[in-house]
């Protein structure tokens, strides 16, 4: 290679890293994770063949919206974040990215991704992305420095976007999305408190009050773990009579939802970092499996 390749080669790897550092600030992973559960209830809440065209439309524009939601968030909690050693090398306390520089890349793709889905999709999915974005960054971020029902409240964006998925294939908002939405809000609390059992120490370093952090005994989390899992074991089984889904679903969740319970009542029995990785590994086995099998054996509407 001569020097008037490696000339070259210089400023399109610092292209290629800039734009990796950007798409780092998105969260790609937890975008992802949104994806999927948006399919699932556009998926389940659709007519026989549904209208794969609205999907994507509705795909792209949720994807824009949450990437920048979580770009805002980690331009918001900049400074906490370089206290915990799991996000110290996130872009922003890296240096890769400024502070400024993440706040307008995140607001520009959010709002693109909200007009987007206001005019390709329906008001309703883009109302419901606002929302979101609203309570995630203005209620659930600054409220996990100051009180531990930042849980509850940074559970109800974590649930919605099955519900954008669900109205963007039936255009209105009705009982199955609200079920969705149940079923995913309840998932997070167990899940949640799960990482933050494992990682309370570092959350302590950042001031924020989850349960485990401002409670080490552990008999409020394990509490909130066993209740949520049992609500969830009911509510689980609901697409099932209200039609949703079918029989085959019906037993699968009966039988995820005891697995998940077992694990919950196995931490707070021993209230181990054994106890909690079992659990957090159940509820990630937990989700994905059950928005399959509610995929697999849909009834359609």
């Amino acid at each position: 290679m001569n020097s008037n390749t490696q000339t070259l080669d210089l400023p399109t790897a610092r292209v290629i890293r800039r734009i990796a550092d950007f798409c780092e600030l998105a969260k790609p992973r937890v975008v992802l994770m949104v994806l999927i559960t948006a399919f699932v209830g556009f998926y389940v809440g659709s007519a026989d063949v549904p209208d794969y065209s609205q999907l994507l439309k509705m795909l792209l524009g949720t994807a824009l919206a949450a990437g920048g939601t979580l770009a805002l968030n980690q331009f918001i909690e900049r400074r906490s974040d370089a206290l915990m050693t799991r996000t110290r090398h996130r872009p922003i306390p890296d240096g890769r990215v400024t502070a400024i520089e993440a706040f307008w890349f995140g607001l520009a793709v959010t709002i693109a991704g909200l007009v987007y889905l206001a005019i390709a999709v329906n008001a309703i999915s883009a109302g419901i992305t606002a929302l979101i974005t609203v309570t995630y960054l203005l209620f659930y971020t600054p409220m996990k420095r100051k009180s531990p029902l930042c849980l509850i409240v940074g559970a109800i964006p974590g649930a919605l976007p099955p519900v954008i998925g669900c109205v963007a294939a039936r255009g209105i908002l009705d009982v199955d999305a609200w079920v969705l939405f149940a079923i995913l809000f309840l998932w997070q609390v167990p899940h949640t408190l799960a990482i933050a059992w494992l990682y309370r120490e570092d959350y302590a370093k950042a001031g924020i009050q989850f349960l485990p952090v401002i409670e080490p005994g552990g008999s409020s989390t394990n509490r909130q773990i066993v209740s949520h899992c049992a609500a969830l074991l009911a509510v689980s089984l609901l697409p099932t009579l209200l039609g949703l889904a079918g029989a085959i679903y019906f037993v699968v969740a009966f039988v995820l939802g005891v697995g998940f319970l077992v694990s919950g009542l196995r931490l707070a029995m021993e209230s181990t970092m054994i106890g909690a990785r079992r659990l957090l590994y159940a509820s990630l086995i937990y989700l994905p499996v059950l928005l399959l099998m509610m995929a697999l054996d849909r009834v359609p509407s």
